[in-house]
């Protein structure tokens, strides 16, 4: 959440003319619906079983950029669909970064609470361990332009040893 993700894989998408699919956009043309009204009207948990199904759709499509929300690794079969499609990156930030962000976004569903701060901390601390596992490459974006994100990522897989 506020890592630039979607912008990112926009920039990725131009650069390798690989197709780039959205995990949101897909469930959000779905529904018919933007992703705050997907949590309101059916829930997280809802949500959380479309992630999964749209990423079972994914491996029809061939080479893509896949861009994710930030909490689709909470269902392990997620993170082994993620596996299955390719490279795993996290994009981290800072905390004051990724709050920078995402105050100036007020289509967030999960902070919808009576103290976002309070509530941001807590998501980050209860997700980084998972990302950590999850990921097979992590990306550090504080103080970084989606473009230097994209070339990071890029330069990054290309350093991965063969068969990972």
């Amino acid at each position: 959440m506020g890592t630039g993700k979607s912008l990112v894989g926009k920039i990725l998408e131009r650069q390798t003319g690989f197709r780039r699919f959205d995990t949101d956009e897909l469930i959000s043309q779905k529904l018919k619906m933007p992703i705050e009204e997907v949590f309101s009207a059916h829930g997280e948990e809802r949500f959380r079983e479309l992630e999964t199904e749209t990423l079972r759709s994914l491996f029809a499509e061939g080479p893509a950029i896949i861009v994710a929300g930030g909490g689709i690794v909470l269902r392990a079969e997620n993170v082994d669909l993620l596996r299955q499609l390719g490279t795993v990156v996290w994009l981290d930030g800072d905390q004051a970064t990724l709050r920078a962000r995402i105050q100036r976004l007020d289509n967030r569903p999960l902070l919808r609470t009576a103290n976002p701060e309070v509530t941001l901390s807590e998501l980050l601390e209860a997700r980084q361990p998972i990302y950590k596992s999850a990921a097979d490459l992590r990306v550090d974006i504080t103080k970084k332009k989606p473009e230097r994100i994209a070339e990071l990522i890029l330069k990054s897989i290309r350093d991965l040893p063969v068969g990972e």
